[in-house]
């Protein structure tokens, strides 16, 4: 089956994953995480896309972002790997690409899947069994959200702002929402949408994203050609 092209749409969040080369490590010290952590954060601003979310993993990293242009995605990524690639081989001595391929990324339904996306990509250190507790990793947005410490990567958005009045509030009920550990069901559903290329929605948002794109967004359904039905 052909590979769809990437969908972005402005102002929508995002989840975006890019992986290492065959699995290789992209991170191995803490200077690597930091130094790539200010070039996304000098990407972002450049590029006017905000970060709500994300996990820096060894071998691959998650976002949750929302761009202002269609390119801007693409843009920061990028201008990211443009930095950091060069720098990361000069240290260690390598050569070549680092990353696997372009990046994968999911247009996400936020009424619906912003929580549930956060919340997958900041436990993923839990599940990867590096730490007991999400808090425990400094290399993800949860500290931020917790209010353990700010988080200059991060933008807030309006569904984090919803959960309280005040900041206390606020972390307060984003850790009571993250102490469910997700279920195979949830994590299954967000891992097919960002490796496939998938909206992540209901119906609806799907229909409303596929005509709003004016052109294809799920796999087409065998022996049926595509077709954009006109409004009524």
């Amino acid at each position: 089956m052909a590979r769809l092209p990437r969908l972005v749409l402005p102002n929508h969040p995002h989840h975006i994953i890019q992986t290492g080369n065959d699995s290789q490590l992209i991170f191995r010290e803490p200077d690597d995480y930091q130094q790539f952590l200010t070039w996304l954060k000098e990407s972002t601003r450049e590029f006017k896309v905000a970060i709500h979310a994300y996990v820096l993993m060894p071998n691959h990293l998650h976002l949750l972002a929302t761009p202002s242009t269609a390119e801007g995605l693409a843009q920061t990524m990028q201008r990211v790997g443009r930095y950091y690639v060069p720098w990361y081989n000069a240290k260690y001595a390598r050569s070549g690409s680092l990353f696997q391929g372009r990046f994968k990324t999911s247009l996400i339904d936020a009424q619906q899947y912003f929580m549930l996306c956060s919340r997958y990509i900041e436990s993923n250190p839990v599940r990867s069994q590096l730490v007991s507790e999400a808090r425990d990793y400094p290399w993800s947005s949860f500290p931020h959200h917790a209010g353990l410490r700010p988080d200059p990567v991060i933008t807030d958005h309006a569904l984090y702002w919803a959960l309280g009045n005040t900041p206390f509030q606020r972390e307060a009920a984003y850790i009571e929402l993250s102490q469910p550990s997700l279920s195979t069901r949830e994590m299954a559903v967000v891992d097919a949408a960002v490796l496939k290329g998938w909206p992540l929605g209901s119906d609806a948002f799907k229909t409303e994203v596929q005509h709003r794109a004016k052109r294809q967004v799920l796999p087409a359904k065998r022996g049926r050609p595509f077709k954009i039905k006109s409004a009524e």
